[in-house]
Parts: structure tokens; sequence; C-alpha cells
């Protein structure tokens, strides 16, 4: 193998059958110790996490390979917290889709003249722009097209295939009891130019509450995994 990106939260290794291997780590994105799926700085480490959200996101793209819905996914070794996926394309320098079921988060502090804190929202999709730099920026769908980083049919596509993910996702948390507030999600396009969903789909990804309260990712990735082998 040959890593070819060293992440906040896995590494990408090129394998020599063109597929590639990402290897979780046990660090989640936050700022001062604190979990934040949304922040674009490592905020601590927590041990087990990275085997968990690899079985976590395995059990999410099993579910959406039935639903027909076209991802990188290939396989997943648990046991060496490996997945291998099929070579993708990133949109522009990364690009990152948020769905957001209710009003918290970097939503909040953006719109909070507006807004409470839970406020239900219409499964409100946006994009930033992966710069740790500039603290990835929200970009419109005009502004994708004038940055030559995708097309209006490319946003569409997108659009319908995150609110479409998000839903089956939301609905297996309803089933345990979880409620989704919002999500993380990155696509790309494969060898024959096919827009599919890339990443990782784990605790680390979204916002989940139960009882009023948010979910710390060690305690959610539990509560996925706890009734499975």
């Amino acid at each position: 193998m040959r890593k070819v990106y060293e992440g906040k939260t896995k590494d990408v290794f090129a394998l020599e059958n063109g597929n590639y291997r990402l290897v979780f780590k046990d660090d989640v994105t936050g700022e001062n110790g604190v979990f934040d799926p949304g922040a674009n700085t490592v905020g601590l480490s927590i041990e087990g996490i990275g085997k968990g959200n690899l079985r976590v996101s395995a059990m999410f793209f099993e579910m959406l390979k039935k639903a027909g819905i076209q991802t990188h996914y290939i396989s997943a070794d648990i046991e060496n917290g490996t997945m291998d996926v099929k070579a993708a394309k990133a949109f522009g320098k990364g690009l990152e889709i948020i769905c957001r079921y209710r009003a918290v988060g970097s939503f909040l502090r953006r719109y909070g003249a507006y807004v409470q804190e839970g406020d239900k929202l219409n499964a409100y999709v946006e994009a930033t722009l992966k710069d740790d730099q500039r603290g990835d920026p929200l970009v419109t769908l005009e502004g994708l097209e004038a940055l030559g980083i995708m097309s209006a049919a490319q946003f569409a596509e997108i659009k319908t295939s995150t609110q479409k993910i998000t839903a089956l996702i939301s609905d297996a948390l309803q089933r345990k009891g979880l409620e989704l507030y919002d999500i993380k999600l990155e696509f790309g396009i494969d060898n024959d130019g096919n827009v599919m969903l890339i990443d990782e789909i784990s605790s680390g990804n979204m916002r989940v509450y139960k009882g009023g309260k948010v979910m710390e990712p060690l305690d959610l990735t539990t509560a996925l995994v706890s009734d499975r082998t």
C-alpha cells in the first residue's frame, strides 16, 4: 500500500488493484475537547471510536446498497479498522454537503436572529468548501458553477441523493429511539463520471439527540452497533 492522504479521522492508502483503503483513527473533530461534527480541527481522541465508526459506516453503506444508492464502498475489515473503496475524484478540493433537520451548530450561529435552537428545518441542504484556513466557507449553487466545481445538474442530483440518504439514516435512528438533527456527507465522481457517496457515515459525521440531549460520539456508536455482532 502507498499512503496518499493523511486526514483528521482516517488515512488513505492506494492499492495495487486501483482501489483505495481507508484506515480509521480514534480521533474526532471538535474544539477545546468538545465534539463537533462541523469543526475543521481534531478536538479529541476516543479509544475505540475508529473501529466503532468503521462498523457504523459499513452498516449504513450496506443499507444504502440495498436501497440502490451509488457509493464508493466495497468492503470493511472491522478487526483491522480498514475499509476498501472505489477510486473517486473529489469536487474541487473537497466539498461537504450538510442536511439539516433541526437548527443547531453552525446553522444556529449564523441564523440565530431568525431561529431558535432545535427549530425544525425541512431537510435543508447546504454546501461548504473543505478549506481549514478559511473556516470551511458556505458556497451557493451559483458559486459552485462560477468556481468550476460542479454543474447545476450535479448539484441537483447530490441534493436529491442527500435528502434520500438522510431520510434512510434518520429512519434507522428513529427505530432505536434516536433523532437525527443534522448530518455531513461527501460526494465524488467515479471513473465513469457518475456521482456517488464517498467518505464515511459515522457518529463523527452527525448530530443525534436522545431525550432532548445530544449524544456523545462513543455513546452513539455503541447504541448503533449494540445489537450487531
